[in-house]
Formats: structure tokens, sequence, C-alpha cells
């Protein structure tokens, strides 16, 4: 006779096997760095830089990748893992369709959230603050950066829209790619990048006993640097 599988359990034993797995999972069982928050820079940006940096040192996977957290007209709230693109003196950096849910939240909501989390250095950055669809040509050029995969899901296009069967995806994908591959420059109408002007930026360095370093920036105009800057409570 065939073991019973998790899914043919009756449902308090299959609610009480998933309880048990989520307590048994390892939390930071790696030593994790020390931060002194008196020695961080006073812009955020080469803080954050850095520990971007230093996750993918650590063997952090796809450290670049990062939740985005956007709302409807209504206030109700979407978030999604995408790429960051870049992190400069202008902001952090990330594209999409401006037809994409996402995009569409932006243009009536134009403020978002990122989240980036690396479990390898126990570390975690928040950044909130306004988005600015940037023009055209630095989308274009924007996309032209990326791979040849990347464009031809540009291609593709519908980002959100109802799927009526896979089969008609994989015939638009592979369209898509014999032109991508073709046409290395193929323009993209609605592929978009964003940048996020930080308003404010949270660090946090997670520790074994719990004693987590919260490092808060906030914008501040009146401050030599731009920002001021607060410890948290963990």
């Amino acid at each position: 006779m065939a073991p019973m599988s998790n899914a043919d359990a009756p449902g308090d034993t299959r609610q009480q096997d998933f309880r048990t797995l989520l307590r048994s999972l390892p939390v930071w069982d790696t030593e994790l760095p020390h931060f002194d928050p008196a020695t961080a820079p006073a812009d955020p940006l080469h803080l954050f830089q850095q520990w971007l940096s230093e996750a993918a040192a650590a063997g952090s996977p796809e450290p670049h990748t990062m939740t985005l957290a956007t709302a409807d007209a209504t206030g109700r709230p979407s978030v999604r893992t995408l790429m960051l693109h870049d992190a400069d003196e202008r902001g952090w950096h990330f594209a999409t369709h401006r037809t994409s849910r996402k995009g569409r939240e932006l243009a009536v909501r134009p403020e978002a959230a990122l989240g980036f989390y690396w479990p390898a250095v126990g570390r975690q950055v928040r950044v909130q603050g306004a988005v600015t669809a940037a023009g055209a040509e630095e989308s274009r050029a924007d996309l032209a950066k990326r791979s040849t995969g990347a464009l031809a899901a540009a291609l593709v296009g519908r980002q959100s829209e109802v799927l009526s069967s896979y089969e008609e995806l994989e015939h638009a994908s592979d369209a898509a790619w014999e032109r991508a591959r073709r046409e290395p420059d193929a323009p993209v109408g609605t592929w978009t990048l964003y940048v996020l002007e930080a308003q404010e930026v949270e660090f946090f360095q997670g520790d074994d006993r719990r004693r987590h370093v919260r490092l808060n920036y906030r914008r501040s105009p009146s401050a030599e640097s731009g920002w001021t800057t607060e410890l948290l409570w963990p």
C-alpha cells in the first residue's frame, strides 16, 4: 500500500505538518556580519551600494532582486518581485510596461516602496519615495542594455492581461524570440524606466540574539547631507 502523501492527509494533519515545517526551518544559521551605525555614511545610497556588493560577495543569490509595492486608486496594495536596474544620485531604477498592473498603479499613485532581503548576511533594506517615469529615449536605452531574453519578453507584452491558454503564450514567445534575435534594437513602445527618489531608506542588520540594528535615513533639506538618521527599536 502506497504511503499517504501530505496532499492526501486530513486537513488538520496537513495544517500541523505545515506548522511543524515552518518552525523547523533554520534562520540565519551562519555567522552574521557586524554593523556599527556610527560608521555609516551620510548618504544612504553609498551604504546601499556597499551592502548589495557585500551580499553578492557573500553568495546571496540574485542580490539585485527586490520587491516592489504599489497601490491602486483606492489604496489597495499589490507587491511583486523584479530586478533593480540601477541606483544612483537620481534614485533606484526599475522598468516595466506602463500598461502592466504596476505601471497603471504608478500612473495614478506615483509612489512606491522597495524591499531587499539578503539572507546570507541577515540584511534588509527598505526604500520608500516618489516615482517618476523616464522619457522614451531613456526607456529604450534601458531595454537595449538587457539580454535577448529580456527583449523577447518585452516584445511579448500584454503583461498582467488574462491569458486564454499557455499555448497562446508559447506561440507569442517563439515569435518574440525570433524578432529579438533578428532585431536586437526592436522598439517596445510601452517599456518604461521608472526612478524612485527615496524619501526614507531603512537598513536592517540581523543579530542572532535578536538585537537587530535598524538605521533609518529620512530626507531632510535642512541637513547638510540632505539626510537625517535615527536608530529604531527592532
